[in-house]
């Protein structure tokens, strides 16, 4: 009799172990598991394709500033960041105000050779600080790339995509400055951070 106990008991025993194995898996399958999505933070890492930006975290539904070009284009800047890192993130969404379809303007790359040839973008982007005088032109990888959205085509009237522009910061004092756009109007933006 004592082997058959024994067995039954080393039956009972792994049975209680697996279903303490998968209690504990099911339980780290949660919603507090670490496989849980996290925000990119690597905020300088060249886009493509027109990808979205980073996460436009604190933006609040009210833009910054709208800039306006022709035939319906308008971009929104919901946000101007400072980060730890030396540069500037402009968040924003461009927008095809009209009712047709709408070709991206070729210029909004700007006129570098090393730009350019990454495609439309909109690495013709510039802040103007007017109190130290200085202009910030957008930044590049070191391959050339514009650090902002890029594979900018058509956009269909209504749609809009959301965009991302970096700059190297102005000094911490400089709080406000101005970004411009080659074909849309130019507007005073708050910097944050």
């Amino acid at each position: 009799m004592s082997i058959r106990f024994t067995a039954k008991a080393r039956r009972g025993m792994v049975a209680l172990t697996c279903a303490a194995g998968l209690a504990v898996g099911v339980a780290g399958c949660g919603g507090s598991g670490g496989d849980d999505k996290k925000p990119d933070s690597s905020a300088s890492a060249s886009r493509t394709g027109g990808s979205d930006p980073s996460a436009q975290e604190g933006q609040s539904d009210e833009p910054l500033a709208e800039l306006k070009g022709s035939d319906g284009l308008l971009l929104q800047v919901a946000s101007a960041q400072r980060d730890a890192g030396g540069f500037v993130t402009v968040n924003g969404t461009l927008k095809n105000d009209g009712a047709k379809d709408l070709l991206i303007p070729a210029a909004l790359s700007g006129n570098e050779t090393e730009i350019t040839k990454n495609g439309p973008s909109l690495g013709g982007a510039t802040l103007v600080d007017s109190q130290g005088k200085k202009r910030y032109y957008v930044l590049r990888d070191t391959e050339g790339r514009p650090l902002t959205t890029t594979g900018l085509n058509t956009l269909k009237g209504g749609q809009s995509l959301p965009v991302f522009m970096q700059f190297p910061s102005p000094p911490t004092d400089v709080t406000e400055v101005t970004l411009q756009l080659p074909t849309l109007s130019s507007a005073s933006i708050k910097i944050s951070g």
